[in-house]
C-alpha cells in the first residue's frame, strides 16, 4: 500500500476549519490562459486535470489586483464584479472534480512590463525596460486596498483561498530591501516600516474574507540579493504575518533579478528545503517547501526529516496532472516526471506566448489535443526511438494501434542518451525511463538495433508509417577537419573518444554549450542519477551561505569553484553574443557556468585549417580589423548543427507508401525535443 511507502505525503493536513487531503500544493504557475476571457474554458480544462490527479490543493497564476500591477498590458486581473463570473467557472469544475483551489494575488510592482507600474520608488529592473512611478503615501494605502478587494472577489468566485504573492521580486519584495525601497516616510527605513505594506495586507484580507478562508503567503526567504534581507527579517516578518490572520506561509526564494540558478534542472532536487526547515521553530502555522521537487521519493524524505509541513510543485503537475494519484498508488515508475528544462513552460511565458511542457504537450492544451480511442485501429510502424519516435509510438499505442518501432540503436533514446549524460542535466535520464513504461504498458513493439530498409517497411503490411530518424551532425567544410584530433559531438558525448587537456569547441549554440558543459568534467557516469548531486557544491560554486549568516544569503561569500580539468575555447562564425539562441530563462545560466570556469568564447571567426599545430582562425573585430590566431589544441570538436536524416522517407514517399515525417528528421535544429515531442504525440493523436 502506498500510505506505507509515502506516508508523510500523503496525511492529511488539519487548517482548522478544513483538511487537506495530502501535503502536495500544486504552486502558482502563469500559462497565459488566465489573461483573455475566452481562454477560461481552456483553463479550467487544465485546472480539473490536475483536481482530479489528487492534488490537495492548487494555486492559480498571478492575478493582479489593479491594472498598474499587471503583469503586461491585458494581463489578467481581479478588479470587480463582471469579472467573477469567468473564476466562478473555473472554481466550480474544479470543486466538481473533488479538488480545492486558492487564487494568487500577484501586484508585479516594478516587474510590471508596462510604462505605467508603479513601486515603492522610482527605481527600474534590471531585467525591465519601464522604470516606475513611486508611489505616494496615499498610493500605497490604495494598492493595500486593491489587494484586499481583490481577495474579497476571489471568495465571491469561489475560490477557497488565496495566496498572496510576497517574494520573488515582486511588488510587495520590493518594499522589503533597500535596494529597492528608497522611501523616507512610514513606509521605508527601519524593517519595521518596510514589512508594514504585506502585514496591512494580510490582515485587512482576513479581517474582510472571515476566519473559514485560506491565505497563503508566499514569503521570500532568501532573496539571494547581496542587500536582501537578513535571517532574522525573515523571521520578523514571518511571525507578523502569522499574526496578522495567515494560514499557510509558502516558501520564495530568489529574485527574478537573482543571478544564482534556482529553478533551472542544474539546480539539485530540494535544493532549497534546508531554508523552509530554519522557520519551522520560528512559527506554528503549516510551512511549504519548494524548488526542484519532482519526484515522490524526494518529497516524502523532506516531510519525514522535518523540513517542512507540506511540499509546493508547480511544473510537475504540468509535466503530469496524475502525478499525486500515480504516487499514491505506487505507480511510480509512470510519472512523466519534470525535467526542469523551462523551455515550453517559463521560456513560453516570458515570451509572451501560452505555456505548456515539453514532455507533457498536453499541458494547458486539454481541449485542443485530446488522445482518445482510435476509431478504427491500425498497424503503425515508427522508425527512430528518439523523443518524436517514442511520443508518436506510445500516444499510437495508448489510443489502440498496433504499434512496432524500429531503432538502429541498442538502446531507446536518441540525442536523450547524449543529453543526459550533461551535468546539470541528469533529469533527462527520468524521461526515458518514462518512456520505457509506457513502451511496456502499452504493448510497442521493440526492434532494437535494427536499421530497417524501405523493402521491409513495404512489405510490412502497415497502415501508417511514421519517419523519425532524426539528425546527424553538419558537415562545416573545414580544411583539415580530417586530422586525428578532430572530433564530432557524438564521439564525446558517447564516450567513443577520449578527449585531451586543451579543447576547440566550433561551435556555439546549444550542443557547443553542453560539450563544454561535459568536458569541465572528468568521469561522466554513463547513466546518472538525478538523486544524487551534490547540493553543498551547488551553492558552494554559486556562493550562498547555507548558514544564512549573510544579508540575502550571499553578501560577502566568494564562490568556491573547482580548477576545471580542461582549457576550453568555444567559437562561433556569427558575431553575435555567443548562446544567443538559448532558453530565454536558463540561457544565463549555461553563458556564466562557462564564463564562471574559464571557458574562452570567441565570436565572429573564420576557420581557416587544422592541422598538427591546432585549429586557425581569424578572428574579426569590431572596427572591421583581422587578427590571425592558433588555438594549440589536442582536440578540435565539431559543433556545427545538424542536418536531416530523411532519405528513408524520400524513398517511402516516392514509391507511395502512407510516410508521415517528424521531428529532427522534419526539421533539423538543435535537437529541439520540444517540437520534437509535440510533432509525435499531435500525429498520433490523429491517426
Amino acid at each position: 500500500m502506498n500510505e506505507q511507502r509515502f506516508p508523510h505525503l500523503f496525511q492529511p493536513l488539519d487548517l482548522g476549519f478544513t483538511t487537506l487531503p495530502n501535503r502536495l500544493l500544486m504552486g502558482s504557475m502563469h500559462t497565459g490562459l488566465e489573461d483573455r476571457v475566452w481562454n477560461y474554458d481552456k483553463l479550467t480544462a487544465y485546472f480539473v486535470a490536475r483536481a482530479r490527479g489528487g492534488v490537495g490543493l492548487m494555486v492559480t497564476g498571478g492575478i493582479a489586483p489593479n491594472r498598474r500591477g499587471s503583469l503586461a498590458p491585458l494581463a489578467s486581473k481581479l478588479t470587480n464584479r463582471w469579472e467573477v463570473m469567468r473564476h466562478r467557472k473555473l472554481t466550480d469544475g474544479v470543486h466538481a472534480a473533488g479538488g480545492r483551489i486558492c487564487m494568487q494575488i500577484l501586484h508585479a510592482g516594478r516587474y510590471a512590463y508596462h510604462p505605467f507600474s508603479v513601486a515603492p520608488s522610482a527605481i527600474q529592473a534590471p531585467i525591465n525596460p519601464f522604470k516606475p512611478k513611486a508611489l505616494g503615501a496615499a498610493g500605497v494605502k490604495r494598492q493595500i486596498r486593491d489587494f484586499i478587494r481583490c481577495a474579497k472577489l476571489a471568495r465571491r468566485a469561489g475560490y477557497d483561498g488565496v495566496e498572496v504573492m510576497g517574494s520573488e521580486g515582486y511588488f510587495i519584495n520590493q518594499f522589503l530591501v533597500p535596494r529597492t525601497n528608497h522611501r523616507k516616510d512610514e513606509w521605508g527605513g527601519a524593517f519595521e516600516n518596510r514589512m508594514r505594506v504585506p502585514v496591512d495586507i494580510v490582515r485587512g484580507i482576513r479581517k474582510a474574507v472571515g476566519e473559514d478562508f485560506i491565505i497563503i503567503y508566499r514569503l521570500s526567504m532568501l532573496d539571494m540579493l547581496a542587500d536582501g534581507n537578513s535571517f532574522d527579517e525573515v523571521v520578523e516578518l514571518g511571525k507578523a504575518v502569522e499574526r496578522a490572520g495567515a494560514t499557510i506561509i509558502n516558501t520564495g526564494i530568489g529574485w527574478h533579478e537573482t543571478r544564482i540558478p534556482t529553478i533551472a534542472t542544474s539546480v539539485p532536487r530540494a535544493a532549497f528545503t534546508w531554508v523552509t526547515r530554519k522557520m519551522r521553530d520560528e512559527v506554528s502555522i503549516p510551512l511549504v517547501t519548494t524548488n526542484r521537487i519532482n519526484m515522490p521519493g524526494t518529497a516524502e524524505k523532506v516531510l519525514a526529516e522535518g523540513d517542512a509541513d507540506m511540499i509546493s510543485m508547480a511544473r510537475p503537475f504540468l509535466a503530469d496532472p496524475d502525478w499525486a494519484i500515480k504516487a499514491e498508488a505506487d505507480r511510480v515508475d509512470e510519472i512523466n516526471t519534470c525535467i526542469a528544462c523551462n523551455q515550453a513552460c517559463l521560456d513560453h511565458v516570458f515570451e509572451n506566448k501560452k505555456a505548456t511542457c515539453l514532455v507533457n504537450p498536453r499541458a494547458a492544451r486539454e481541449t485542443e489535443l485530446v488522445i482518445a480511442p482510435a476509431a478504427r485501429p491500425k498497424k503503425v510502424a515508427v522508425v527512430g526511438a528518439g523523443p518524436a519516435g517514442l511520443a508518436a509510438a506510445t500516444t499510437a499505442a495508448q489510443r489502440g494501434h498496433a504499434v512496432t518501432l524500429f531503432e538502429a540503436d541498442r538502446r531507446i533514446g536518441g540525442q536523450f542518451n547524449m543529453a543526459k549524460r550533461i551535468p546539470g542535466k541528469e533529469e533527462f535520464v527520468e524521461t526515458l525511463r518514462y518512456f520505457n513504461r509506457l513502451i511496456e504498458l502499452h504493448g510497442v513493439e521493440v526492434r532494437l538495433h535494427e536499421r530497417v530498409e524501405e523493402s521491409a517497411l513495404a512489405q510490412g503490411g502497415f497502415d501508417e508509417i511514421i519517419i523519425a530518424t532524426g539528425v546527424l551532425p553538419r558537415d562545416p567544410k573545414i580544411d583539415g577537419q580530417d586530422h586525428p584530433m578532430v572530433l564530432s559531438y557524438p564521439d564525446v558525448l558517447k564516450g567513443d573518444k577520449s578527449v585531451g587537456k586543451r579543447v576547440a569547441v566550433v561551435g556555439a549554440g546549444g550542443i557547443g554549450f553542453d560539450v563544454s558543459e561535459f568536458l569541465l568534467h572528468e568521469n561522466v557516469p554513463e547513466t546518472p542519477d538525478p538523486e544524487n548531486v551534490d547540493v553543498k557544491h551547488f551553492f558552494d560554486e554559486w556562493g550562498v551561505d547555507m548558514d544564512f549568516e549573510t544579508r540575502g544569503g550571499v553578501e560577502g561569500v566568494q564562490p568556491d569553484r573547482d580548477d576545471p580539468p580542461r582549457k576550453i575555447w568555444m567559437t562561433q562564425r556569427s558575431k553575435g553574443k555567443p548562446g544567443a539562441g538559448l532558453g530565454k530563462t536558463t540561457g544565463w545560466i549555461h553563458r556564466k557556468t562557462l564564463k564562471n570556469h574559464g571557458v574562452e568564447m570567441l565570436a565572429g571567426v573564420a576557420y581557416d585549417r587544422i592541422d598538427d599545430a591546432g585549429l586557425h582562425l581569424t578572428v574579426k573585430g569590431g572596427d572591421g580589423g583581422e587578427e590571425k590566431r592558433v588555438l594549440q589544441v589536442d582536440n578540435v570538436v565539431l559543433c556545427t548543427g545538424q542536418v536531416s536524416e530523411n532519405a528513408l522517407f524520400e524513398t517511402l514517399k516516392d514509391n507511395g507508401l502512407p510516410v508521415h515525417l517528424i521531428g529532427g528528421a522534419k526539421l533539423a535544429a538543435e535537437l529541439d525535443a520540444k517540437r520534437a515531442i509535440e510533432e509525435g504525440t499531435r500525429l498520433a493523436a490523429t491517426l
